[in-house]
């Protein structure tokens, strides 16, 4: 295990590190939004900000880890950018995109992506002891409590500038329109555990509550062991589709917020239900020392992707701190990240990861970075990894 966490970080400072740094956009702020497979930067495509939010959280967290001062610069870089650019100034809340010299390009509102930057803020504030990003956090999430929820308090998903409802085309796969979405549910509380570690609101805290009620009695199908994907407005399941990370993401973020809210009778609720799913997931989808991406309608798609395997080794160490008394989990999280190495990681210079590879280990030939394609999972990977196992 030693040799397991002493990789990892190996990987994060000499790999993943100089890669983001080296994205940094000096003249128009921000990080350069897209590399090809061929390695070629586009220094003029559109700035997602998605990624620069992942990646100010990625910069924030990793200072905190090895309190090295450059990783704080590349953090302030990225919340001038958020700070600057991002934020609508007229209507609130975050751009989906932007051009590469900082102008609105997608002016969509998704809920989403608002998580993101609440995500981002609070580490940000955490990391640099910068209240203005701690207040703009607050000023985020109670546009998303108040723009972006139904009547019964329920997260709705896509908005135009203004937050008027648009489709969910944003957030919406394998031919349906989700009017309401695991994923949206999953990320805001992921980004409110961060807000109620930092801060120790209340009312991000009942938010918290509300979010693991509907999580156990909307989204958790306790027939099948798994969450359900995609919904309609009254939380129908629109789709028989099996999202493997999806949920070895879920069940390690959802302990997560367990620990940070500290209310025992959540956990006793939760927890239960986060340990069937890690289980299911290790039965199931574990082939091969990696994880399958999803199956639908019970087929499954072999593809390896880079988050679904980075979020596997995160999700089976966590079961290891729960479950020390059986080594599978530790022994799994190392096999993957054995797969990893051999597979994910891109070795040709001034590269980062494969997006995925099939089934025999070949990669596809998709954007080394883009809007979705950042150093949130693999970094995070890293750093949980590193602060779990030791430093």
């Amino acid at each position: 295990m030693r040799k397991f966490a002493d990789e990892i970080k190996t990987h994060l400072t000499k790999k993943l590190i100089p890669f983001w740094e080296g994205l940094k956009d000096e003249e128009y702020g921000g990080y350069y939004g897209y590399m090809g497979y061929d390695l070629k930067t586009d220094k003029t495509y559109e700035k997602g900000c998605i990624l620069n939010n992942r990646i100010l959280w990625f910069f924030s967290n990793a200072y905190m880890l090895l309190k090295e001062g450059h990783l704080k610069e590349a953090a302030d870089h990225a919340y001038g950018f958020l700070k600057e650019h991002c934020i609508d100034k007229e209507h609130g809340g975050v751009y989906w995109s932007l051009t590469y010299d900082g102008k609105p390009k997608d002016t969509a509102k998704h809920t989403y992506n608002q998580a993101f930057a609440v995500y981002a803020l609070s580490s940000y504030y955490n990391a640099a002891g910068n209240k203005e990003a701690l207040d703009l956090a607050f000023q985020i999430r109670d546009i998303i409590e108040e723009k972006c929820t139904d009547s019964d308090g329920y997260y709705l998903e896509a908005f135009d500038r203004t937050f008027q409802p648009e489709e969910n085309d944003k957030l919406s796969e394998n031919g349906v329109l989700a009017d309401k979405t695991m994923n949206t549910l999953l990320h805001v509380f992921e980004a409110y555990t961060e807000l109620y570690r930092v801060s120790r609101d209340d009312k991000t805290g009942e938010r918290l509550r509300f979010m693991l009620d509907t999580a156990a009695d909307k989204v958790y199908n306790k027939e099948q062991g798994r969450q359900e994907v995609f919904f309609d407005k009254d939380w129908n399941s629109l789709i028989d589709l099996y999202s493997y990370g999806h949920d070895i993401e879920a069940a390690w973020l959802i302990d997560r917020g367990l620990e940070v809210l500290g209310d025992e009778a959540y956990t006793k609720k939760i927890a239960p239900i986060t340990e069937t799913i890690t289980n299911n997931i290790y039965e199931r989808a574990y082939v091969n020392h990696s994880l399958l991406n999803e199956a639908e309608n019970g087929v499954p798609d072999t593809t390896r992707v880079w988050w679904v395997q980075a979020e596997t080794v995160t999700g089976f160490v966590n079961a290891a701190e729960k479950h020390p008394e059986e080594e599978k989990w530790l022994a799994a999280a190392a096999d993957v990240w054995d797969y990893i190495q051999e597979n994910l990681i891109d070795r040709r210079e001034g590269s980062e990861w494969f997006w995925s590879v099939d089934e025999n280990g070949v990669p596809d030939e998709k954007p080394i970075v883009e809007p979705w394609k950042c150093p949130y999972h693999n970094g995070r990977m890293c750093i949980e990894v590193i602060r779990r196992i030791g430093q």
